[in-house]
């Protein structure tokens, strides 16, 4: 402003005026996040550095001079009028700011109005008037300076990248102190939204040569703020507890480290009142209202207080539940009928909602697209009843205009198209809406949550289905090594392109390698052959698979299977729903001992091997031809939260090859949304393979090992890999210092050999526990679950050996505790069968006389001396186990994690239910990194 004071007057007397501008003030002092609740104070303004000098808090502009009091009332004429000072800015551009012209008249307003035209323009750091008292009018200027560089510093929870697309300070641009003001603004908006309020901005200029500045922007970010406390006042039916639980927003406690909700936010405390207007309405009370909410930052600036104060009101029940259709096809009686809500109920806002939602469905179900259902109530205060009339406006029967497809920049159309299951000039169908809309998301190929819209076409009968896509990566090139609990070190290369050329092809490749099993493999699948309905696919194959166990911690390799061959695949669907699949295989399967189950000639020993393993060795052609029929109505194949999924499979081996058998399996699962982010499903499953070959003689099983059923980890939680159904334990004898002999009893120390089995059951009930938003972007996804299921079937297998059973002196068979027969030590024989016989005092001299030695010429035993029996070293006690169908069971929590070290899953589970020699095991973990 332009302060006047008198010292001559115009006319016949000198004058001699000085007018200067004054500057806002105000940005000496740093900016705050929030002052009281919104406010606060500032700080002392710190230095920076420049790269000539130190970096200075911006000043207040201040007034240049003492101003020019002009009494006279006659105004005097503009003579002259210059600019000095300017060096970018053009003289006549600075005087286009004012209204200053040469031949006009002038008085001390306008020469203020001049002053405050320049301030206005944003334009100069300095200005005045000389020159008043004569008509020479001079007006001195000094420009704002030109930004060189706008620096951030002390910004850490925020990027730079991400405040300075925010901010409009850049180099090249003309420093004003309002773009200063407006930036502290944005910066603090930006710290606000992350819930750090106590964050201060500080700006400082450093002054370079030429006219040019340095902007520095001090931040201090400070701690999140948290809420402290949440307060419920006038609550009397329901618990503070059970209306916070009810809220976006909770109170900071340490078990909530890794949760968003604990942050204050502004915009998720008007969420939260509407959470807790839905939670009321879903009781019954219908007058509920949130009279205040407040939220106070505590001094420390840390912490939020939030205090919700509430009436509650009384309950109502539902009264009288009508429909009036305004369309002529619906039966309104019949439809008040379907409907979720009865008089009488307690009143339920949630089911209103339904009830909306399924009328529209319904009416959508009949070509109805833009049908508009309205709710009338009738609250009776006395009754504490509420009446609702479900009005449905008259409608037209709406067809399908266009199907627009956007967004698939590589996916072809018609690989959209072939999903959507409506087409143009189709009668408008909700539910084949929402099924299309399914089977896109199925794909794989867009982001989540798609939708298909419906817009309103040339004529009211007519509809648009406009499809937004947002394409995903389909292609997957992963270099990964890891550790499993299962499979100790992994390295696996895989390449696999799920929309191959944009046709929705699939083709893949993957090299596997661990101490576990070796792969290589090669695949392509067309789903649409020729443009038909019909799915096409095959696969290349080389797998080595090595069977182990442990002794201990020694692991033991026992067989080990290779499998070369190939599959052929193809699908028909027989319905929107059923499909129909078939199958041919042919492959080649090595199966081989380990050297240590072998004697020196390369056949199988039977006392190191065990009967079982013998048979198992040997090449064979497996020529097997299948089919598949399974019933697929899940929202979403990759992480269905919703529907339902039946197959029935079976595989016919025989057409060719060495091997005879039907194979049969069932399997079906179940998924649902249980409410709050829960997901329930039931997932089931069983088999029963049956040999063709007819009976052997000596009984044996015919199913081969290698073909059989196994059940454990990673399927069965809460047990070891194979660890559940028919087993063999074969335990060593151990000889003590006397010559006695007894069974070892340690399981670690018993060889477990898992037999497999021809029949089982495997069924599962698992709840997916929802996270806050803070865990869900870690990418973590817990659960809980119970596993019951069973393996068996198998024909018990011939003993390696037969042994004698002790018997007490009066000839009654001996048991152990455990109910197995108390069997003798395995007496050592000669090579032509005959027992042998330890001669005393002669250290490895064996004989076949039980008493006395063989006479050199008849052979026969001579003497009286009595020898003692020769053990057998390698002999062993077998006990078949396992083979019974009755339940196994186990519970559990597990988690999924996205871990930065790639995708991890752990496994907490407890048998509850096992049979005897079933191997439990309590943690599992499986994880990879990617390089």
């Amino acid at each position: 402003m332009v302060t006047a004071t008198s010292v001559s007057t115009f006319g016949g007397r000198a004058v001699a005026m000085l007018l200067t501008g004054t500057m806002l003030a105000g940005l000496a002092v740093p900016a705050e996040a929030q002052r009281g609740p919104r406010g606060g104070g500032g700080r002392p303004a710190g230095a920076g550095r420049g790269p000539t000098g130190p970096a200075q808090a911006i000043p207040a502009a201040t007034p240049q001079g003492p101003g020019v009091a002009v009494t006279d009332p006659n105004a005097l004429t503009i003579k002259t009028l210059r600019v000095e000072g300017s060096q970018r800015i053009e003289p006549e551009t600075v005087l286009s700011y004012t209204r200053l012209r040469v031949g006009i008249k002038y008085t001390a307003e306008t020469l203020d109005q001049a002053l405050k035209d320049l301030q206005a323009s944003d334009l100069f750091a300095d200005y005045s008037i000389s020159g008043v008292a004569d008509g020479n009018i001079v007006l001195r200027i000094r420009e704002n300076p030109i930004i060189n560089r706008v620096i951030l510093e002390g910004n850490k929870a925020l990027k730079a990248d991400k405040i300075t697309k925010e901010i409009k300070l850049a180099p090249r641009q003309i420093f004003t102190r309002t773009a200063v003001r407006q930036d502290i603004g944005r910066i603090i908006e930006l710290y606000r939204r992350q819930g750090r309020f106590a964050a201060v901005v500080d700006p400082k200029m450093v002054n370079l040569d030429q006219n040019r500045v340095d902007v520095v922007f001090e931040i201090s970010e400070g701690p999140k703020s948290k809420v402290r406390q949440i307060n419920i006042i006038g609550n009397e039916v329901f618990s503070d507890d059970k209306i916070r639980g009810q809220m976006a927003t909770k109170q900071a406690r340490f078990f909530r480290l890794l949760s968003s909700a604990t942050t204050y936010d502004q915009d998720r405390l008007s969420y939260d009142q509407q959470k807790l207007r839905q939670f009321y309405l879903t009781e019954g009370y219908a007058d509920f209202r949130v009279t205040s909410a407040v939220a106070e930052l505590t001094p420390d600036k840390k912490d939020f207080i939030i205090t919700y104060v509430v009436e509650e009101g009384k309950r109502y029940k539902f009264g009288d539940v009508t429909v009036d259709s305004q369309i002529r096809d619906f039966d309104n009686n019949k439809l008040a009928a379907s409907l979720p809500l009865k008089k009488g109920d307690w009143y339920n806002a949630k089911l209103v909602e339904d009830s909306v939602d399924n009328l529209s469905q319904t009416a959508g179900l009949f070509g109805y697209a833009f049908t508009e259902v309205n709710p009338e109530f009738q609250k009776d205060a006395d009754t504490l009843t509420m009446g609702i009339n479900f009005n449905i406006a008259e409608a037209k029967r709406t067809y399908v205009e266009r199907v627009e497809i956007n967004g698939n920049t590589q996916t072809q159309d018609k690989v959209v198209r072939r999903e959507i299951r409506l087409a143009e000039g189709d009668a408008f169908n909700s539910f084949q809406v929402k099924r299309s809309q399914d089977r896109i998301n199925s794909l794989g190929y867009f982001q989540d949550k798609m939708e298909i819209k419906q817009l309103p076409g040339s004529a009211p009968d007519r509809v648009i289905l406009e499809t937004n896509l947002e394409e995903k990566s389909t292609g997957e090139l992963q270099l990964s090594a890891g550790y499993s609990s299962l499979e100790r070190f992994i390295i696996q290369a895989n390449i696999t392109q799920r929309n191959f050329r944009g046709k929705g092809q699939e083709l893949r490749a993957g090299v596997n390698y661990s101490s576990y099993s070796k792969s290589v493999e090669l695949g392509f699948t067309e789903p649409y052959l020729f443009d038909k309905n019909i799915a096409l696919g095959g696969d290349l194959f080389r797998r080595d698979y090595n069977s182990f166990n442990y002794v201990g911690n020694d692991r033991q390799t026992n067989y080990s299977q290779v499998s070369t061959g190939f599959q052929l695949r193809a699908g028909v669907p027989l319905t929107e729903y059923w499909s129909l699949s078939g199958r041919y295989g042919l492959s080649y399967d090595e199966v081989t001992l380990d050297s240590q189950f072998l004697n020196a000639d390369g056949s199988c020993n039977l006392e190191v091997a065990g009967r079982y393993l013998c048979e198992a060795i040997g090449n064979r052609w497996t020529s097997s031809v299948g089919y598949s029929v399974s019933r697929d109505t899940l929202n979403s194949r990759l992480r269905p939260t919703a529907g339902s999924r039946f197959s029935f499979s079976q595989d016919f081996a025989g057409l060719g090859g060495d091997v005879k058998y039907i194979r049969t399996r069932l399997e079906g699962s179940k998924y649902k949304s249980l409410g709050g982010g829960f997901i329930g499903s039931i997932v089931a499953e069983g088999g029963y393979i049956h040999s063709l070959e007819g009976a052997r003689a000596d009984g044996g099983d015919r199913v081969r090992i290698t073909d059989r059923f196994y059940l454990g980890e990673p399927q069965f939680r809460g047990f070891d890999i194979r660890g559940v159904g028919p087993r063999v334990l074969r335990a060593a004898y151990i000889t003590a210092a006397d010559g006695t002999q007894s069974v070892q009893t340690d399981r670690d120390q018993i060889q477990d050999d898992a037999l497999g089995g021809r029949a089982y059951y495997l069924a599962r009930a698992e709840i997916e526990i929802p996270l806050g938003s803070g865990a869900r972007e870690l990418g973590l996804r817990p659960s809980i679950y119970a596993q019951v299921g069973s393996l068996f079937g198998i024909t018990k297998p011939a003993p390696t050996f037969s042994y004698e059973q002790a018997v007490s002196a009066s000839g009654v068979p001996l048991f152990n505790a455990d109910g197995s027969p108390t069997l003798l030590p395995n007496q050592a024989r000669a090579t032509t069968g005959e027992l042998l016989y330890v001669t005393p005092g002669a250290t490895g001299v064996t004989t076949i006389c039980p008493v006395g030695t063989p006479d050199a010429t008849t052979g026969a035993c001579v003497g009286t001396t009595v020898n003692a029996k020769s053990l057998n070293p390698n002999i062993f006690s077998e006990q078949f186990l396992g083979n019974s169908a009755k339940p196994r069971l186990s519970v559990g929590v597990g988690v999924n994690w996205n871990s930065p070290f790639g995708p991890l899953r752990i496994d907490l589970a407890r048998a509850l239910l096992k049979q005897k020699g079933d191997d439990p095991k309590l943690i599992t973990f499986n994880v990879g990194t990617q390089f």
